[in-house]
């Protein structure tokens, strides 16, 4: 129950705050594009996506979504990793509608959770750091993000906090739907593949 009460105030909080968001393009090239959480600089004090890599800059602390467009023809794979300190969770949006969400990990604490800093790539291959993958057809995307699982603190009495700020990024490649004909000559060919190996061990 506590997780779709948290999906739901998720969904509410990125519905409000979509006309207040700072829009950066994703390219499909495969490169990390960070966001960051912090409900002490986001300006509506949530634990959505935010712009905070830069105090001075325009739109800090505003709610950051990612936008792109995938052409017919063409299938989308969007990976979307936490980095920093392991043990935060994100749920996934696209124009407000819930995505899906990150790998569930163990929940941390900090000063004992693994920590990896910005090193994206290492995150994805560290259990530790949770990670989604989704795969998208054709059309126009708007990303954002909520944390749905925070690192936690010891407040020293014997209970835990949520810190409620992390970093995590994502990154966008885009290949070509194969066409039929290029499918069944694939198949094809690994069925002959797999018979000569046959042949060939008798």
């Amino acid at each position: 129950m506590s997780s779709l009460k948290s999906a739901l105030l998720a969904a509410l909080s990125t519905l409000a705050l979509a006309a207040h968001a700072t829009s950066t393009p994703l390219a499909a090239d495969g490169q990390w594009q960070s966001f960051g959480v912090d409900s002490f600089a986001a300006v509506s004090g949530g634990t959505e996506w935010i712009v905070n890599d830069d105090t001075n800059a325009s739109g800090y602390g505003t709610a950051l979504d990612f936008t792109f467009t995938i052409d017919a023809g063409f299938v989308g794979q969007l990976t979307v990793v936490d980095a920093s300190l392991a043990g935060d969770v994100f749920n996934v949006f696209n124009h407000g509608s819930l995505l899906g969400a990150t790998s569930s990990v163990p929940v941390q604490l900090y000063g004992s959770a693994p920590d990896i800093g910005d090193d994206h790539d290492a995150a994805l291959l560290n259990s530790a750091f949770s990670h989604g993958v989704f795969t998208l057809g054709a059309g126009h995307y708007s990303i954002s993000g909520v944390l749905a699982q925070s690192l936690m603190l010891d407040d020293g009495a014997g209970g835990l906090s949520p810190i409620n700020a992390t970093s995590g990024a994502l990154k966008l490649s885009v290949s070509a739907v194969p066409e039929p004909s290029t499918l069944v000559f694939a198949v094809l060919g690994l069925a002959w593949l797999v018979s000569s190996r046959r042949t060939s061990l008798r």
